[in-house]
């Protein structure tokens, strides 16, 4: 499938991108958890990677399914950091991540771009994909209650109830999860939870 979002770090946010930080660092991460290895699903030219993995883990994976983006971040965007960043080009409905490697699996605007059937079961190889304590935290728009459509780009926008559903059928529990309270109110809410 051909992606629609363009390569430049406005279109990769929506058009407030460069006005939003990036996320606290959930509950679990803090203290002395172990921050070798993490996964940035849905990377792009991997913005969450070179502002918020690379200055705490070791070693980073970036999974996006458009070429350009990781041709991007790894010929300018994250140059620096090369060696720390493996690129690997895949659709999250096909990837399948290694077993018991990753600290974190950090899955950012891109749940929308499954099928529930698809979201279920790439979580279910996430949880797989964690090393002991590890966790997966997903940040996204949720809808008010049920399901809002998307024609533009078609994704789903699903309201807290059935993401945690689908979290529970995936074999993972909430451990904590914060709203973000800086986004403009036309803006559907975006919510970061911290799951194992």
């Amino acid at each position: 499938m051909e992606s629609r979002t363009g390569p430049f770090l406005d279109d990769q946010v929506g058009a407030f991108g460069l006005n939003i930080n990036l996320p606290a660092i959930p509950c679990p991460l803090k203290g002395g958890a172990r921050k070798e290895f993490a996964l940035d699903c849905g990377a792009g030219i991997g913005r969450t990677t070179k502002y918020l993995l690379l200055p705490i883990f070791s070693h980073v994976d970036m999974v996006d399914m458009t070429p350009l983006f990781l041709r991007i971040a790894r010929k300018s965007y994250l140059k620096t950091n090369i060696r720390r960043v493996r690129f690997i080009c895949s659709p999250l409905q096909d990837f399948r991540p290694q077993p018991s490697h990753y600290d974190v699996v950090w899955i950012q605007w891109v749940t929308g771009h499954l099928t529930d059937d698809d979201l279920l079961e790439f979580l279910r190889r996430c949880r797989r994909a964690l090393r002991q304590d590890g966790i997966v935290i997903i940040k996204d728009n949720v809808a008010h209650e049920g399901a809002h459509i998307d024609l533009k780009d078609s994704s789903v926008c699903r309201a807290r109830p059935i993401l945690i559903a689908i979290f529970h059928r995936a074999g993972l529990r909430v451990l904590c999860e914060e709203r973000q309270m800086d986004f403009p109110g036309e803006i559907l809410p975006v919510w970061t939870f911290a799951l194992r």
